[in-house]
């Protein structure tokens, strides 16, 4: 029935939709009985929660290349929030469609299978053509902030998110669990979720301030809880999603745990430079795309290349 999933990763989507009922009527069940209960914020969170799970399970449920569209369409969404946040010359105005093009060549080396001009061709192109495109414009007032500017934007959106559409392209072979979609679904899922208890934790019983310049919300009982549960969960998972035993997926969860915190606090630190709060209101109770995705940006790239080197290097 569905194309790309083994058992395992239908039983998962399966479970996190199950998790999603149970949180739906958890606060239905609360706004009934304590409608002043101060979490009206929820509810609307909840409801992005159901259009992004939906969206992303029939993406990778389907077909190997709508996985890939479906993810070059986050990497530009995401650029596109990123490039109406930062401030740009207006000379280099022209240099933006330059930038947008770096997503289809990003993505369409990643369907021919060929890694080797993956992990090459947008650090380079972003390199050459944003520095010859400005040395052409002629204007050098503002020329090393707004190079570094435009380059680490798509870095950030493209060639590191990018890393999502290298799991999804790996061979299912390799890992005959839970195939290409279970590596991503492992992913993603270890990222957000350990997001949610860090948000809930830090609510609930958060004390000290992690990062109190960067992002006051943030605190170390949300961190230690988080980071917890993403380790079980991760070592927990492994045999079932990918082909990491329980000891690798423990690995993997410290890797995904703190490079998710590590770049969301980025990009809180990108937001709070700009005086922004969100990045859009594209996901009602959770702002914009880049404020959704800001763990995977550091995670993705760490994972693929943990779980490539130990099971698909030859």
């Amino acid at each position: 029935m569905f194309p790309l999933l083994t058992p395992h990763s239908e039983a998962a989507l399966a479970g996190i939709v199950a998790l999603l009922v149970v949180a739906t009527l958890g606060v239905v069940a609360i706004n009934r009985l304590a409608p002043a209960n101060g979490l009206d914020e929820l509810a609307p969170r909840l409801r992005s929660w159901w259009v992004m799970v939906a969206t992303f399970s029939v993406a990778v449920a389907f077909s190997r290349m709508l996985s890939l569209v479906f993810l070059a369409a986050i990497s530009f969404l995401a650029l596109r929030e990123y490039l109406s946040l930062v401030p740009t010359r207006r000379v280099d105005r022209p240099l933006l469609l330059w930038a947008y093009l770096a997503i289809p060549l990003q993505y369409a080396w990643i369907a021919l299978g060929r890694y080797d001009l993956v992990f090459v061709s947008v650090p380079l192109y972003v390199l050459v053509v944003f520095s010859v495109g400005m040395i052409v414009a002629g204007e050098t007032r503002g020329f090393v902030r707004a190079a570094g500017t435009l380059s680490w934007g798509v870095l950030i959106t493209v060639f590191a998110l990018g890393h999502m559409g290298l799991l999804a392209a790996l061979p299912d072979a390799g890992n005959p669990a839970g195939g290409a979609a279970g590596l991503l679904i492992y992913l993603v899922f270890l990222a957000q979720f350990g997001d949610v208890v860090q948000y809930v934790v830090g609510k609930t019983l958060g004390r000290r301030r992690l990062l109190p310049r960067v992002s006051p919300n943030k605190t170390w009982e949300g961190l230690i809880g988080g980071f917890a549960t993403t380790v079980i969960l991760a070592a927990a998972l492994a045999p079932w999603l990918t082909p990491l035993d329980r000891l690798e997926g423990a690995v993997a969860g410290v890797l995904i745990a703190l490079a998710g915190c590590a770049g969301d606090a980025t990009l809180s630190a990108v937001k709070r430079d700009l005086g922004v709060k969100d990045s859009s209101t594209l996901l009602p109770g959770h702002g914009g795309v880049l404020d959704r995705i800001d763990s995977l940006v550091f995670a993705a790239p760490l994972f693929f290349h943990f779980v490539y080197q130990l099971h698909y290097r030859v």
